[in-house]
């Protein structure tokens, strides 16, 4: 499994924001230099993550972008399902009718990778931004 480079763009888009003094605005122009982001590609993201309630967009002369919720209060499975969806592993977790042998509910396999989405998930939620931002 690999995240989109959507998803590495907007996980940089919302650390760089949860790292500077709350309610703070920066234009995007500063935003896609800071983090080496295509400005095309950027505008693309900060639509998806205003939609989504995580950052707020600002217009007027001195508009940008602010994060719309504490650093604390947005975690990387935030980011994750809002450029990619919910995290699925395997098709049979969207739909058992995916399994041509009808034994998803029985499949070790399947057993085995709900697990493993199972953790995945809840480390994706464990981990927000404002202990991502704090010093090591």
């Amino acid at each position: 499994m690999q995240f989109n480079q959507a998803t590495d763009y907007a996980f940089r888009v919302v650390l760089y924001l949860a790292s500077l003094p709350p309610g703070e605005i920066v234009s995007a122009q500063a935003i896609a230099s800071r983090e080496q982001i295509p400005m095309r590609f950027l505008q693309k993201i900060m639509r998806s993550l205003v939609k989504a309630g995580l950052i707020l967009s600002h217009r007027g002369v001195a508009g940008g972008f602010s994060l719309a919720k504490a650093p604390g209060e947005i975690s990387l499975l935030n980011v994750v399902e809002v450029m990619e969806g919910p995290v699925c592993i395997n098709r049979c977790f969207i739909d058992e009718d995916y399994c041509t042998k009808n034994w998803a509910g029985r499949c070790p396999v399947h057993q085995a990778l709900a697990g493993i989405q199972s953790t995945m998930i809840r480390e994706l939620g464990r981990h927000n931004f404002a202990d991502l931002v704090k010093p090591k």
